[in-house]
């Protein structure tokens, strides 16, 4: 038998190989650990309208900005490739496989099964190179942008309406809407294909960049070689063989200096991948709804891309630019509304007369006299000098069906409505999704709704709001509020004291209202403006989702890889790391042997 000191022995021979193979386990978990966040680099980028989506060299993607419909929550794992579109994005699995997430309304995010080389996600609809090289679109099938055409090709771009794509032999082949010439691929050969809503362009064997134009922006491309093209809506950008990025057409998308590895064009702004792996965005969703111009106004409206304010004179001035837009009318008005397809005003005499989109009869008012009006995108509606509200325009979620009785004020936003009761009740009708029709019980003063939330001043001037909350713009501060506004992400306040505060979604973190004092506000989609004490009129920017990357992107650790191999991890670590697991599990196996031997030779 094993005597006592023999058994002391054999438990501390036991106690230091476990402590050993503890600390080895413990330096592997750190090595793992150092490696993984050594690994948090961007090696390419995929940026579209609201948001973007960063492929790491871990494998993993990463995505920001305007999440609705789950579009910024890609799967776990790892991919080797990535493509945002609209509203879904899609990644390609290092196995081959494709797969999307968020908005699924058209099967677009329903990727068919198999082996795949490549994917790019459009509108409603995505495509697939396989590795056979045939084509293979899914999603909406409208003027026909899924129908493929047979044959082999090396490289797919889907587009919102069309697609295209590189045939072995280099020609383009595109399919789908033609109404801008954007099917109609110029000749030649080429190796890579980048298509945008604007315009499309192409990259030939010998590293010069084609474009055909759709909108006009691509007119002026710079002679040159590139190796890396793609395609925004205004703009598109090209990357240089020495690293440089070049962008042409919309001015607001010129490139930073340096060299960059990957890069992305979106509607109007633009992201990169710096060497050093670090991503960097510039451009910006500003279409000149901040330039104000000078003078007294009476009230501002502030809608996704423009803004209109009211002189003291009763005429209205607008700035910025919005598709479908004309100049107001003259004349005196005591109200102005700006947002979605046209923009009304109220006239002094209580007519509601509209304009902007002509091609649409929803700029027809109804007639009669109207002390407010109120809308955003599909439909408007009008608080009559009686008290009774009438809505006009879209009516797919009973957001035009107002209830019968008396109100003293009205808010229109997407797809809903809210009224304010003459004796301090919200009441609102219309989709209630995020719950945005769910307005508190309570006395109110005002009311103004947004996309998809509510805010309410409650007349004890606090501020109280209902709906959507992913960003935090139903939270709002402490505190008594002369009038409050609510944007599509964001909402502000203007405080009794005169200043501003806005919360929510706001750019980098904080917004930057004017200083000074104010004495009205009004929040659009991106943007807001306010009207000081003296008349003047200032805006600025306070949401631009894509701008928004993570500050770990923005400055990775130092010391970390520049570049990475399209997400595959170091093989060489991940082996080492086994080896000293199983060298720490040999020496424990030795010495228990050891131990068990010499307690037999004991006994």
């Amino acid at each position: 038998m094993p005597t006592a000191a023999t058994r002391r022995t054999a438990l501390a021979s036991l106690a230091l190989g476990a402590l050993l193979l503890l600390a080895l386990a413990a330096l592997a978990a750190d090595w793992q650990r150092a490696d993984a966040q050594d690994g948090r680099r961007a090696v390419a980028i995929s940026v579209s309208n609201e948001y973007a989506c960063a492929l790491l060299d871990s494998g993993e993607i990463e995505c920001w900005g305007e999440s609705d419909r789950g579009r910024t929550d890609p799967p776990a794992g790892r991919f080797s490739a990535i493509s945002a579109g609209v509203w879904h994005g899609c990644g390609l699995r290092e196995t081959g496989e494709i797969e999307c997430w968020g908005d699924n309304s058209w099967g677009e995010a329903d990727a068919p099964t198999g082996q795949f080389s490549a994917v790019s996600a459009g509108q409603d609809h995505s495509c697939g190179l396989r590795e056979t090289g045939e084509i293979k679109c899914w999603g909406s099938s409208a003027y026909g942008k899924t129908d493929a055409p047979a044959g082999r090709f090396s490289a797919v771009g889907a587009s919102w309406e069309h697609s295209c794509g590189v045939r072995e032999t280099g020609e383009i082949e595109c399919w789908g809407r033609n109404d801008g010439g954007q099917t109609d691929p110029p000749p030649g050969r080429f190796n890579a294909i980048s298509v945008g809503p604007g315009d499309a362009c192409a990259l030939s064997d010998g590293g010069t960049v084609s474009c055909w134009i759709i909108y006009g922006s691509a007119i002026n491309v710079p002679a040159g070689r590139f190796s890396t093209v793609s395609t925004g809506v205004f703009h598109s950008c090209g990357l240089r063989e020495s690293g440089e990025i070049e962008c042409w057409g919309d001015s607001r998308a010129d490139a930073p200096s340096g060299r960059f590895s990957a890069i992305s064009a979106g509607m109007w702004h633009t992201c990169g991948v710096r060497e050093t792996g670090a991503v960097e965005y510039w451009g910006t969703l500003d279409d000149g709804q901040t330039n104000a111009p000078p003078g007294r106004f009476n009230a501002v409206s502030s809608g996704a891309w423009r803004s209109c304010g009211l002189r003291e004179s009763g005429e209205i001035e607008c700035w910025g630019g919005e598709l479908g837009r004309d100049t107001p009318p003259e004349g005196r008005f005591s109200a102005i509304n700006t947002g979605g397809e046209y923009d009304c005003g109220l006239r002094e005499s209580g007519e509601i007369e509209c304009w902007g989109d002509i091609g649409s009869d929803r700029t027809e008012a109804p007639p009669g006299r109207f002390s407010a009006v109120s809308g955003r995108f599909g439909h408007k509606c009008g608080l009559r000098e009686t008290g009774e509200i009438e809505c006009w325009g879209i009516n797919d979620d009973g957001q035009a069906n107002a209830p019968p009785g008396r109100f003293s004020a009205v808010s229109a936003g997407l797809w809903f409505t809210c009224g304010l009761r003459e004796l301090g009740e919200i009441e609102c009708w219309g989709d209630n999704w995020f719950g945005k029709t769910d307005a508190p019980q309570g006395r109110f003063s005002a009311i103004s709704s947004g996309e998809r939330h509510s805010c309410g001043l409650r007349e004890t001037g606090a501020v109280e709001c209902w709906g959507d909350n992913r960003y935090g713009q139903t939270d709002a501060p402490s505190g008594r509020f002369s009038a409050v506004s609510v944007g599509d992400y964001h909402s502000c306040g203007l405080r009794e004291t005169g200043a501003i505060e806005c919360w929510g979604y706001t750019f980098d973190g904080q917004a930057q209202p004017p200083a000074g004092e104010q004495r009205a506000i009004s929040a659009g989609k991106y943007h807001a403006c306010a009207v000081s004490v003296d008349g003047a009129i200032s805006c600025w920017m306070v949401f631009d989702g894509a701008a928004d990357v993570p500050a770990w992107l923005r400055q990775p650790t130092p010391g970390a890889p520049a570049t990475g191999s399209g997400g595959l991890l170091d093989r060489g670590a991940e082996m080492r790391r086994a080896g000293i697991a199983a060298f720490g599990a040999a020496v424990l196996s030795l010495l228990a042997l050891a131990v068990l031997r010499r307690s037999r030779r004991g006994s």
